[in-house]
């Protein structure tokens, strides 16, 4: 175990590992990568969710699309309807009253009152009678059909009990979400915090910081947080240091520079800033990111090479925008079985991320190696499959978890 890797949070009473002094890999590359569970256990152990806040429901729908997480679970304020009401238009009657009724033996309704859908039940009123179910003539009403008690009724609580759990916390809300809290007459919704997160672009034109730019700022409002964007900086461990501890974050991203090339500076200047805990993971492409704290917050390095930032960003900086929204940290891609066209190779030691496509027989084939860099491949996939770092691969014909890109199941 390197010196930027020592310690864990359980061998530490709690208190998050981090480097004496951070070791330089530049020119000699890493003696040992950590493993993707130990990556994942020390985001869990960094990052806590923000406080949630109130938002009033009137100004929920314009940022739903953003994706809006609850923060405690909602409860029905009481029963839905709140009375018996009618569940079709039509004359709202005394069942008694219509006993015996029919096309050739019109029933006189002297009591019989027009509703709507929705309009509550009149005082003596148990059944709703179809409005071809009726005739008038004059002043008269006449039935000309019988209704069963309760027929054409929504009875008080049918929909929902007071004290019902409607969505647990963590749930995104949606249209039809936000149709029934207004119907409840809940105005204000508790949902989970917005992290304001610095998105550093320490790579160079080799990185191609627009791309990264573009990229990180979708991913991170994807995952519910709102992007603070800086760069690109220069290769300069003073300057990135400095960008890095500049107060006002809740999380820093920082995209390049975390190689083994003499201008890769990005982990010490993270050690500068605040603390550099883990360099190096086992997992491809991505295997030169890094984490550590930065002006007293949780900061996360992500490789330069569009692809391995896109790797690293879903893997571990995506969790730590998830966790400090409130949200569920796992993967937001679903999850679905699909069959391999053929073999998955990987290597023993390292997780790997294969970019896949469905076949028009419904089986996935790899688009790219996790050792192609770009985002070519990825833009072609539907989605990707991960191996494990304990696999050599899946041969032709295995089934496997397919993590769509793009939020559906196919």
């Amino acid at each position: 175990m390197t010196a930027a890797r020592a310690g864990d949070d359980s061998a530490t009473g709690g208190r998050l590992p981090f480097a004496a002094t951070p070791s330089d890999v530049r020119g000699r590359g890493f003696s040992s990568r950590a493993s993707l569970p130990v990556m994942e256990g020390w985001i869990d152990a960094a990052v806590t969710p923000l406080p949630p806040r109130a938002v009033a429901l009137a100004d929920l729908a314009a940022t739903l699309a953003e994706g809006v997480v609850l923060a405690a679970p909602l409860t029905a304020p009481g029963d839905w309807p709140p009375a018996d009401r009618a569940a079709r238009d039509g004359v709202a009657v005394a069942s008694s009253d219509t006993l015996g009724a029919g096309s050739y033996n019109p029933v006189p309704l002297p009591d019989a009152v027009t509703v709507a859908a929705g309009e509550p039940m009149p005082p003596g009123a148990d059944a709703i009678l179809p409005v071809e179910c009726i005739q008038t003539d004059g002043p008269f009403v006449e039935a000309l059909g019988s209704a069963a008690p309760g027929e054409g009724v929504e009875r008080q609580g049918e929909g929902l009990r007071g004290g019902t759990v409607l969505r647990v916390a963590g749930h995104r809300l949606r249209p039809q979400d936000l149709g029934l809290l207004a119907a409840l007459g809940i105005d204000t919704v508790r949902v989970g915090a917005r992290p304001w997160v610095r998105v550093v672009l320490a790579g160079g034109p080799r990185s191609g910081p627009e791309t990264l730019g573009a990229m990180l700022t979708a991913l991170v409002a994807r995952d519910g947080g709102v992007v603070e964007l800086v760069g690109p900086l220069s290769a300069d461990r003073a300057v990135l240091s400095a960008a890095y501890a500049a107060p006002g974050a809740d999380l820093l991203i920082s995209a390049g520079r975390t190689g083994v090339g003499d201008d890769d500076v990005a982990p010490l200047a993270l050690a500068d800033a605040g603390g550099l805990a883990l360099h190096g993971v086992a997992l491809r492409p991505g295997d030169s990111a890094a984490l550590g704290t930065a002006g007293g917050v949780p900061a996360v390095l992500l490789p330069g090479e569009p692809m391995a930032c896109l790797t690293a960003y879903e893997l571990l900086a995506g969790r730590a925008v998830r966790r400090l929204a409130g949200r569920d940290p796992a993967l937001p891609h679903p999850a679905v079985p699909a069959v391999t066209v053929r073999k998955l190779v990987s290597e023993i030691g390292c997780t790997e991320l294969h970019r896949v496509r469905r076949t028009a027989d419904g089986l996935v084939e790899p688009v790219a190696s996790p050792h192609r860099p770009g985002l070519a491949g990825a833009v072609l996939a539907d989605g990707f499959v991960l191996i494990p770092a304990d696999s050599e691969g899946v041969p032709a014909g295995a089934t496997v978890t397919l993590r769509c890109f793009d939020g559906t199941s196919l």
